[in-house]
C-alpha cells in the first residue's frame, strides 16, 4: 500500500469500487432476458472473486516487483483477463445474447462513478502517488464523461429530447476519453513501457486498492462504452 496515504482516499475509492460492482449487477438485473437476469448471481460471485484475486496479487506485491519484466505483471495478470472476457462476448453468440439484452440506459448511468474516480486521481497527485497528467488539471478529461453522463441519459430516456445518433457520438467520445486516460496512465507507470512522468511515476496502480482501477473499474467502463454503441448500431441499421 502507498504509504501515509490518508485513509478518505482508499475508503472513497473502496466505495466506487463497491458502487461500479452493484451498477454493473443492476443494469444485468434489469436485462429484457429472463435468462441474462439469472446469469446476476453467478457474475456477482465471478466478480467478487476477480477482486479478491486482485487484492491478493497486489497487497503480496506482485505487480510491485520486477518492475522491468516484459509485459508488465499488471499487464499480464491483471488487465488482458477482462479484455479477453470482453472480446469472448462479442465473438460468441451467446454472449451477444446477453450484450444484446441489456439495458443501455442503466449502462449510461453507469459512467457516473468517474466522477468520484477522477476526484481520487487528483487526491493522488496531491499525494505524489501519479503524475499530474493523469488529473484534470493535466491531460485527463475523463470527468467530463461522468458529469455529462445522468444529463445525457435523462435527456434520452426520459425527455426523449436526445436522439440515438447524439448518443452514439456521446459514446465515441467518452470512449475516445476513457483510452486517453488509460494509455497515459500504461505510459506513466514504471515499467518498460513508461514514456515520460519519469519524475513522478504512476505508482498507484501497482498498489493496493488502486489496482481494481484498470483491472476492474475501467474494463466495466469499456464494457458499456462498447454494448452501448453495438446497440444503438443495431437500432440505426434497423431503422432504415
Amino acid at each position: 500500500m502507498i504509504p501515509n496515504l490518508p485513509i478518505h482516499i482508499i475508503l472513497i475509492f473502496g466505495l466506487t469500487t463497491v458502487a461500479t460492482l452493484f451498477l454493473f449487477l443492476r443494469i444485468i438485473r434489469k436485462s429484457s432476458s429472463e435468462v441474462t437476469k439469472k446469469k446476476s448471481i453467478p457474475v456477482f460471485i465471478g466478480l467478487i472473486f476477480w477482486l479478491i484475486l486482485q487484492a491478493i496479487l497486489t497487497l503480496n506485491n506482485v505487480y510491485n516487483s520486477n518492475l522491468l519484466l516484459f509485459p508488465p505483471k499488471i499487464m499480464l495478470l491483471g488487465i488482458l483477463p477482462p479484455l479477453l472476457v470482453i472480446i469472448l462476448l462479442f465473438a460468441t453468440s451467446k454472449g451477444r445474447q446477453f450484450i444484446d439484452s441489456l439495458p443501455l440506459k442503466n449502462i449510461t448511468y453507469l459512467n457516473i462513478v468517474r466522477i468520484p474516480v477522477e476526484i481520487v486521481l487528483f487526491w493522488l497527485f496531491i499525494n505524489k502517488a501519479i503524475p499530474e497528467l493523469m488529473t484534470f488539471e493535466g491531460r485527463n478529461f475523463d470527468i467530463l464523461a461522468g458529469i455529462s453522463a445522468p444529463f445525457i441519459a435523462y435527456f434520452t430516456f426520459r425527455n426523449q429530447k436526445i436522439n440515438r445518433n447524439i448518443l452514439l457520438i456521446w459514446n465515441f467520445i467518452c470512449l475516445g476519453l476513457l483510452l486517453n486516460i488509460v494509455i497515459n496512465a500504461l505510459l506513466s507507470a514504471p515499467s518498460p513501457l513508461q514514456k515520460f512522468a519519469f519524475e513522478q511515476p504512476n505508482i498507484a496502480i501497482l498498489n493496493f486498492p488502486f489496482s481494481w482501477l484498470p483491472t476492474f473499474i475501467v474494463p466495466i467502463v469499456l464494457f458499456g462504452h462498447l454494448v452501448s454503441i453495438r446497440q444503438l448500431f443495431m437500432n440505426n441499421y434497423s431503422n432504415n
